[in-house]
């Protein structure tokens, strides 16, 4: 009885079906970039640039392999599916059936040969020939492959791994002739080996790999040139800011193109103009006010001489007025002298304003100017000095007058006895010392008042701040003993050396502009004046700070 084989009618190897069971395991490749970028936005920009490249050749990579492992596979197995079914037609035509043994084994042997010497395996019911009779085919014909060819059902492969080398299984059933579709019981499989095409794909893989690194290099090297393009006027941007933002109003940025960053620079030099002119405009308000200040103080000093001198001829006389004419002339007297004072430190403090301050200094004793500025005051026995002999430095006597009876005034007003007044040379390294072993000298006054509140520390030197009411001790003999003082202290500047404006009293009646004058004064000097709040023992302490030595020019003022 002859047999057709099963490949006529039957469909081609794209209809052929494969099996999944045995799988070929496979290695995921993992790339992990930085938790965190560091550095600047250079960096950022590289090794994004990078990464996105890496990415994107890693990718291009697996779906190369793949599309080429798919590819080489896919033929192999139409050409072994249609191999098969093309041999053993030609062979199964003149094959008797039922076979024996040695039949079963010359049908092997005569499909592996058309097949290019391709392990056969030929299986009727409890009969099996293999075409090398020393190949192991139970580990590469699966039971599940097996059990598909002998269900009828059409050609069937499956790809394998066996002792780790990759096989295609390719399996079909022999059907009767004549129209009769119904299997004869003999089985036909195929064995290919894979490892050809297998070293194919990986050599593919291998060569694509290889253009990984040129690839990223360039991607690196392209991502310098466009980051140094895109932060060149970035930098730019950041070096007028800082310009702008150290007081050089008139930085601008170049603006070129229509992009993002071009109307990033346009934005910050029209900021940067209109902070000009605002700057300007105040400047000019600025000094017209001063001007202002300064004329009016000017103008007012002459009918003021002519009023303090009607004032003091009322006050020799109100002895001889009655009481409330006397009352009358002692305030004219007090408010005129008070009004006298005032234009005094607006026109020094126009003059601090102006830069038009200058020093009359020279070598003097500071224990002696100290003495000489509480005296004629009446303070000397209401303070208690440790003034050490023999510290000298290069100052403005009349500066410094003004500077100690700022100080010393404002805590016999504000604060509570003791005040004490220290003066102490310090060295470079701290250490007190004398004359010529320091090189700056200390002046502290302290009293055991209430000190000053919080808010009165950040604002006690600025212009026209009074402390707060609070601080203030005011009886009427401490009033009367001011009253006097006040009116001792204050006066047109004396061109030897006497009291001279700001040396009133700040706060209660003063004008709150003695401690500003005091500190500019210091300031001139090259000093500064620190305040000390609140002490640990009680009350507030402000102590002076100047050079013993002073290098820079000086001149009349």
């Amino acid at each position: 009885m002859k047999r057709r084989s099963p490949g006529r009618g039957a469909r081609r190897s794209t209809g052929a079906r494969p099996l999944t069971g045995a799988r070929a395991s496979t290695g995921r490749r993992r790339f992990g970039g930085p938790r965190r970028f560091v550095g600047g936005l250079r960096v950022r920009l590289v090794v994004t640039f990078v990464l996105v490249a890496l990415l994107s050749a890693v990718t291009a990579t697996a779906l190369a392999y793949r599309d080429a492992r798919t590819a080489v596979l896919q033929r192999t197995q139409n050409t072994a599916v249609d191999d098969l079914r093309e041999r053993v037609a030609t062979v199964a035509a003149g094959f008797d059936m039922p076979p024996d043994q040695r039949s079963l084994s010359r049908f092997a042997a005569e499909v592996s040969e058309g097949l290019g010497a391709r392990i056969v395996v030929a299986r009727h019911q409890d009969l099996t020939a293999v075409s090398d009779t020393y190949a192991n085919t139970e580990g590469r014909i699966t039971a599940e492959l097996r059990a598909a060819v002998r269900a009828g059902d059409g050609t069937r492969f499956q790809r394998v791994e066996w002792r780790g080398e990759p096989y295609l299984v390719v399996g079909t059933p022999v059907t009767y002739a004549d129209g009769d579709r119904r299997t004869s019981g003999l089985e036909v499989f195929a064995i290919t080996d894979l490892r050809a095409e297998r070293d194919d794909t990986e050599a593919l893989l291998d060569s694509v790999q290889e253009g990984i690194v040129p690839v990223v290099a360039v991607a690196a090297l392209l991502a310098l040139l466009a980051a140094g393009t895109v932060l060149r006027p970035v930098r730019k941007l950041g070096r007028a800011t800082r310009e702008l933002a150290a007081g050089d109003l008139g930085s601008r940025v170049a603006v070129r193109g229509h992009d993002e960053l071009a109307d990033l620079a346009r934005t910050f030099n029209e900021t940067a103009g209109a902070l000009q002119s605002s700057d300007a405009e105040l400047r000019a308000q600025e000094a017209k006010a001063r001007r202002f200040v300064a004329d009016v103080s000017h103008e007012l000093r002459t009918p003021l001489a002519a009023m303090a001198m009607v004032a003091t001829v009322l006050e020799e006389d109100a002895g001889q007025l009655p009481p409330d004419a006397a009352r009358a002339a002692r305030t004219v007297g007090a408010e005129t002298a008070r009004l006298s004072r005032l234009v005094e430190d607006l026109m020094e403090i126009s003059r601090f304003d102006a830069g038009a301050a200058r020093l009359n200094a020279s070598e003097t004793d500071l224990a002696d100017t100290v003495r000489a500025s509480l005296a004629p005051r009446g303070w000397t026995d209401r303070v208690a000095l440790d003034l050490p002999e023999g510290v000298r430095a290069v100052v403005d006597r009349r500066r410094v007058d003004v500077i100690v009876a700022n100080l010393v005034g404002n805590a016999l007003r504000h604060g509570a006895p003791p005040v004490t007044v220290t003066l102490a040379a310090v060295g470079g390294g701290g250490a007190p010392g004398v004359g010529e072993g320091g090189d700056r000298v200390v002046l502290e006054v302290a009293d055991r008042g209430p000190g000053l509140p919080p808010e009165a520390r950040e604002r006690v030197f600025d212009r026209f701040y009074k402390a707060d009411e609070a601080r203030t001790r005011t009886t009427a003999a401490t009033a009367t003993t001011t009253a006097t003082a006040t009116a001792t202290a204050t006066g047109p500047a004396a061109p030897d050396g006497g009291p001279g404006p700001g040396a009133g009293l700040d706060g209660g009646q003063g004008s709150g502009l003695g401690m500003a004058i005091a500190l500019e004064n210091a300031r001139l000097h090259g000093g500064t004046i620190e305040v000390e709040a609140q002490r640990p023992g009680g009350g507030a302490a402000f102590t002076l700070v100047l050079p013993l030595r002073r290098t820079d020019g000086e001149g009349e003022e």
